[in-house]
């Protein structure tokens, strides 16, 4: 049976469960598999010794905007860098995502899919278990998939602190 975090964050204001434990500082990050835009599976191990950013987002269409926005800035920033590899994760279909990157004219991020198995929110304790979301979250790994940078946005609707995630890459980059 799954470990619950209950009312460990809120979406629009309410209490929702979180399924695992999140992961901390200097934890090794679980591997995951999510799809591709192309339905092929993908895995940390696809993208050995890079940098990875983890973008987590609960829809790329939702109405608020906040996920696109979210996407389109670490984009920008990552493609600034070298040898950092920019996921954003979400439930949505592969199709809708490669239709909305597409539509961006974003090349830098790999839009990912969890929506067959949670596979990835299980792993990395996002998982909204009564909305079957995965909640926003920003998690920075070096190229030995150490966790250097982790937060869970305590309000799913709110912003991430861009700024701080930022900061964290480039020292995991620099490492």
């Amino acid at each position: 049976m799954p470990i619950e975090r209950e009312n460990s964050i809120t979406f629009g204001g309410k209490p929702v469960t979180l399924i695992i434990q999140e992961l901390k500082v200097g934890d090794i990050d679980p591997d995951f598999i999510a799809l591709s835009e192309n339905l092929q599976p993908y895995s940390l191990n696809d993208d050995k010794g890079s940098v990875h950013l983890i973008s987590v987002i609960a829809s790329i269409d939702a109405a608020a905007g906040i996920c696109d926005m979210q996407t389109r800035s670490f984009n920008e920033e990552v493609a600034k860098m070298d040898n950092v590899e920019f996921l954003s994760v979400s439930v949505d279909l592969p199709f809708a995502l490669s239709r909305w990157r597409k539509a961006a004219g974003l090349e830098k991020v790999k839009m990912l899919s969890d929506h067959r198995e949670l596979s990835f929110g299980e792993a990395l304790g996002v998982a909204m278990k009564e909305l079957r979301l995965l909640t926003r979250a920003i998690i920075v790994l070096d190229k030995d998939n150490k966790v250097t940078y982790v937060e869970y946005v305590t309000e799913a609707t709110n912003h991430p602190d861009y700024a701080k995630a930022v900061v964290a890459v480039k020292n995991a980059e620099d490492q």
